[in-house]
């Protein structure tokens, strides 16, 4: 069939004499929106075989899915300004029913032009009721059941403290807590089975279900191990703004063999016991600290444990001090090692311009400072990689980022057991990388495992006591096959899955896992934003989030809104008034995460009080309203 001609715009046509809609426009649209709606059945036809592996009670949702991303694939937006013009739906809102739109728009314009129209909807996989429906059933199965009074779950973030804690559990559960999220890359299998433990008796003391979703560690890219600092441990008294000593440094004393902390000091070294016997409170020590410079404490507390002595002097203490008591006339000198300093993590200190040794193996050191070698390896910094199989699969000239994205930098250089990277990206004064930091390679077509070792071991835990399991760092439908026939073999086929959308590759692929966990008696989306703004770009993360929201209504599948929600306020107890923002707009999520923090059940409240306002209010607002833009000109998914 031959491409249709365009039209004349809408505005252009004369007025006089014509009816209130022009023929000739309503005509043509029609057949552009019949060729649209053939291709989406063709599209579907296409993927048959994929969507006959989705599970019954998902295949309309399915096959919607694949109709939206028809829809996506085809520039709308002349269509779009014809179909307003006319005061009719732009199919800008039709992401849960995409077939019934259209067919009730291609109904509308058939009665304009005098044309019979028969319905259609046998043919279409869900209506503006039912596709409703279908994701209410969707979301309930996978998060449970919402609170009455709001329509959106909140799921926390369990510190380690809830294992040892039951109260932990208690106030987060009466604060408002809907699910409980357990991070597998953290703690270990006895405290995972305690968290849940508790999570099940507090939810029982407060009569309602409280779901557990435990995510898997993943192929988490991560810096290695740093090799530690000298030991220096520095005192420093607290002054004002004019140099006054308002608080003196406090220095506790313990023995070598002591492992108790003393209370109020700001920090501990351990000294020979014999020499802490000596003092008593009012003993004066001496001592010169590492840059010779002479300093003097006072012993102001002595008990069982130890001693507690002040000083109004910043000083710097190393193994090698020495302190001394008594040399007054007629009294004998008394001294000791400082014996036990702990040794500093190890840092490196990295400005733009500077290169970076990325290694498969080995402790990390920060740049040599000699001038008398001619070993270039041994001046620069290097670190190595928690998955090395990372440097086989990268290219010169692709981008890495370090540390959620604070630390930029381009490879320069690959050979088979290391990568040089120049730092293109860090603050004027540098910044610090330490151990244990994400790696992410947005430019990088990676290979990796979906399921590490640890990953496969710790699913058996999961099995026991989970209700849903967070997939971390999928990137194709391989990965959630992979996941299912473990969860399979655990006897665990009821299991709800999250995708957590963390790379740049997992977002390309978005439709197809999700086609992949419709296979799963429960699915859902989770927009791990931390990650996946550094992978897509922050300026790029509020276009992405809106696609994932939009691929996710299509797809009738509940969407968990996380990281950084109220991260201040959860983290200080002042929030600032962009994530106030931020949180209002998770009432278009189904659920919203929080992490944890000191102040997490205020966090939790406000977040409470915020999707209620939020959700009250748009009752009363249509979805063109409530939605982000009505133009769909084309498909990021």
């Amino acid at each position: 069939m031959s491409t249709p001609k365009t039209p004349p715009h809408p505005d252009t046509l004369p007025v006089d004499g014509t009816p209130p809609w022009n023929p000739e426009v309503c005509l043509d649209l029609i057949k552009q929106l019949w060729l649209l709606r053939r291709s989406m059945l063709d599209r579907e036809a296409v993927l048959k075989a994929e969507i006959d592996r989705v599970l019954p009670e998902h295949q309309q949702s399915a096959r919607n899915l694949v109709h939206y991303l028809t829809l996506r694939s085809v520039d709308m937006r002349q269509i779009q300004e014809q179909l307003a013009w006319l005061g009719l739906s732009s199919l800008g809102r039709s992401e849960s029913h995409v077939l019934a739109s259209l067919d009730k728009v291609l109904g509308i314009l058939h009665r304009l032009t005098g044309q019979t129209w028969e319905d259609k909807s046998g043919e279409e996989p869900a209506g503006s009721v039912s596709s409703r429906e279908l994701a209410k059933r969707h979301t309930t199965q996978l998060l449970g059941q919402a609170p009455a009074d709001r329509p959106v779950r909140i799921m926390v973030t369990l510190p380690s403290a809830a294992a040892t804690d039951f109260s932990v559990v208690h106030d987060l559960v009466y604060a408002g807590m809907d699910v409980a999220r357990i991070n597998c890359a953290h703690d270990g299998p006895i405290e995972w089975r305690t968290m849940a433990a508790n999570v099940h008796r507090a939810a029982k003391s407060a009569q309602r279900h409280v779901k557990i979703l435990m995510d898997l560690g993943g192929p988490k890219i991560r810096t290695g191990e740093v090799a530690l600092r000298a030991p220096v441990l520095k005192l420093k008294p607290g002054k004002d703004e004019f140099g006054r000593v308002y608080r003196p440094a406090r220095l506790g004393l313990r023995p070598i063999s002591g492992t108790h902390d003393l209370a109020g000091v700001d920090a501990c070294v351990g000294v020979w016991e014999i020499w802490l016997e000596r003092l008593k409170v009012g003993t004066s020590i001496e001592f010169s600290d590492s840059r010779g410079a002479k300093r003097h404490l006072l012993v102001v507390h002595v008990d069982a444990h130890g001693a507690i002595a002040e000083g109004l002097q910043t000083a710097y203490l190393t193994p090698e001090t020495v302190l001394i008591i008594g040399g007054s006339e007629g009294k004998k000198k008394h001294s000791t090692l400082v014996c036990q300093i702990e040794r500093l993590p190890g840092v490196l200190h990295l400005h733009r311009g500077d290169m970076l040794r990325l290694t498969k193996e080995g402790l990390g050191q920060a740049a040599a400072v000699e001038d008398d070698t001619d070993d270039s390896s041994a001046e620069r910094a290097h670190i190595s990689c928690t998955l090395p199989q990372v440097i086989d699969q990268v290219h010169v000239g692709e981008r890495i980022w370090f540390d959620d994205g604070r630390i930029g930098g381009v490879i320069r250089y690959t050979t088979a057991d290391w990568l040089d990277i120049e730092i293109v990206h860090a603050r004027d004064g540098g910044e610090k990388l330490v151990a244990d930091k994400g790696i992410n390679l947005p430019d990088s077509q990676l290979n990796l495992p979906a399921l590490s070792e640890d990953d496969i071991e710790d699913l058996t835990v999961v099995a026991m006591e989970a209700d849903m399991v967070g997939l971390s760092f999928v990137q194709k439908p391989a990965d959630v096959d992979l996941l299912r026939k473990h969860l399979h073999r655990l006897k665990r086929d009821d299991m709800g899955i999250v995708l957590k959308i963390e790379t740049l590759q997992g977002f390309e692929n978005l439709p197809e896992l999700m086609l992949a966990a419709m296979a799963a008696k429960a699915a859902g989306v989770m927009i791990a934003r931390g990650d996946l703004a550094v992978e897509c770009g922050y300026e790029r993360l509020a276009e992405v989030q809106e696609e994932i929201l939009w691929c996710a209504e299509a797809a009738h599948m509940p969407v968990i809104w996380a990281t950084q929600v109220l991260e201040s306020l959860a983290k200080t107890g002042l929030p600032s008034r962009a994530e106030i923002s931020d949180a209002g707009l998770g009432v278009r999520a189904e659920c919203v995460m929080l992490n944890k923090g000191p102040y997490i059940t205020e966090a939790i409240h406000t977040l409470n009080d915020i999707l209620k306002r939020m959700g009250t209010l748009s009752k009363g607002l249509t979805a063109a309203q409530m939605a982000a833009p009505v133009t769909v000109a084309r498909c990021c998914c």
